[in-house]
């Protein structure tokens, strides 16, 4: 094949396509238990409040809600992926690998997402959300009936492959944030001048963009590292909806998903699918979620 700007340009649209196509074969995961953040610069804060009291009957004037806020950043992050083609195997046409090849970087661009999102979940244990403490702890700042202030605990501890109950029935509002600042694009070096052709013999075509994951309402989740049966899962039910406002009102979180890893599918499937418990009786916990199987977590 002669090499001219004709050509190059030629094959750039062919590998963009392949990439497109290969980008386009992925459902993104991610979105199930984050919530998109679009970014307009290279960080963003995120002013986490205490949680507004309920309504109340208007009597009087209205009663101004003085809103607490800690201010926390989440900064977005460069992500690259590049292929390169040697200039001999486009001289020679040996390029009927390629286009396999940019497919796959096209899915393995696209799935990057949710690699992020799904493997920032079982550092919960160990990473600091927005309020200062673990994202799964055992001391996060609640409120009880009473309006007082308590300790509110989203993790069970153990050794065990992590599990988790998460209330997912919001779109505005997910226990993990997807922040974008850029989208995936497929940038094409094609310039038979560039000093990297001149030096290397080779073009380069690659995909960039930028984005962060991190953590964000710990109050939509609990994370467990105990063995996955009833009592367990019964009691990360009940810490998720033992939640008051400052005013003594429900926060009305629920556990609609669990989440498990392909070591934890088995007990899972029996916990919610099963007719009868190991003792014969009546199986309660049937159909009280959905389930997803993380490929990510253990």
């Amino acid at each position: 094949m002669l090499i001219n700007n004709q050509t190059l340009t030629s094959l750039a649209q062919g590998f963009n396509a392949a990439f497109l196509r290969g980008f386009g074969s992925v459902s993104p995961s991610w979105n199930q238990i984050a919530m998109l953040i679009p970014s307009t610069s290279d960080a963003e804060n995120y002013g986490w409040m205490k949680d507004l009291p309920g309504m109340r009957e208007w009597v009087g004037q209205r009663v101004y809600n003085n809103l607490e806020a800690a201010t926390a950043q989440l900064r977005n992050k460069p992500w690259e992926h590049t292929i390169a083609v040697k200039r001999d195997h486009i001289e020679d046409d040996k390029l009927g690998i390629y286009s396999n090849l940019f497919a796959i970087q096209g899915e393995i661009v696209a799935r990057h997402p949710d690699d992020l999102v799904w493997g920032l979940l079982p550092t919960g244990f160990s990473t600091r959300g927005f309020d200062g403490q673990y994202f799964f702890d055992t001391d996060h700042v609640g409120f009880n009936r009473a309006k007082q202030e308590v300790s509110w605990s989203n993790t069970q501890g153990g050794a065990a492959a992590p599990w988790f109950v998460a209330d997912l029935s919001r779109s505005f509002m997910k226990p993990l944030i997807f922040q974008e600042r850029k989208k995936a694009q497929f940038v094409p070096r094609t310039n038979p001048a560039d000093p990297h052709v001149f030096d290397h013999a080779e073009f380069v075509f690659g995909a960039d963009a930028r984005y962060n994951a991190g953590f964000g309402f710990h109050q939509l989740a609990v994370g467990s590292k105990q063995g996955l049966d009833a009592t367990n899962y019964e009691a990360a039910r009940v810490s998720l909806a033992s939640q008051f406002r400052t005013d003594g009102s429900p926060l009305g979180v629920k556990a609609t998903h669990l989440i498990v890893g392909p070591s934890n599918e088995a007990a899972a499937l029996e916990l919610l699918n099963a007719e009868r418990n190991a003792a014969g009786a009546t199986n309660v916990w049937r159909g009280t979620a959905q389930l997803i199987v993380s490929p990510w977590l253990e």
